[in-house]
């Protein structure tokens, strides 16, 4: 049986049903680099027995399924893309590799959405994932986030350009 990311902290704010599917999907984007599950299983999975439902004790919260889909169906199809990027973001001499699994799990899922999700919000996409990031994480690993998250949405064009309310 795979390991399970670390136990996150409750933050209190109520999640909406994209920000469940992101949770899900750092949860199944780590179970997959770890436990090394292909895209197929760790999706059957996470439909049938994850997403809106209880397990041991635990409830999980109703996720929008097909984001949750897109999200982790997206990080492995543009990995060779999103890796690089992410690369490119952190200090030099810590790649992608070479960081937690679960903070890797963040950084490519949130990555992916800078990069691909151009109808979402920049704004949007950093702070639900630097909340992630504070849900796992006691330290400074939502400060990297929101690093790293800023600088990609900056060399991706983003610029606030969707952020930006049509007068």
């Amino acid at each position: 049986m795979v390991q399970a990311p670390p136990k996150r902290r409750e933050t209190g704010k109520p999640a909406n049903q994209r920000g469940a599917a992101r949770l899900a999907a750092v949860q199944a984007l780590y179970q997959m680099d770890v436990g090394r599950q292909s895209l197929e299983d760790t999706l059957a999975q996470f439909s049938a027995h994850h997403l809106g439902r209880e397990i041991e004790g635990e409830q999980y919260l109703p996720a929008d399924a097909d984001f949750f889909r897109q999200i982790v169906s997206g990080v492995i199809r543009g990995q060779l893309d999103i890796d690089p990027t992410v690369d490119n973001a952190l200090r030099k001499g810590w790649p992608v590799a070479r960081i937690d699994a679960t903070l890797r799990a963040i950084l490519r899922a949130a990555t992916f959405e800078l990069l691909r999700r151009r109808d979402i919000p920049s704004g949007v996409i950093i702070t639900e994932y630097v909340d992630i990031a504070k849900a796992f994480y006691e330290d400074d690993a939502s400060g990297l986030v929101n690093g790293v998250l800023d600088t990609i949405a900056k060399q991706a064009n983003r610029d606030n350009l969707t952020d930006r309310k049509p007068s």
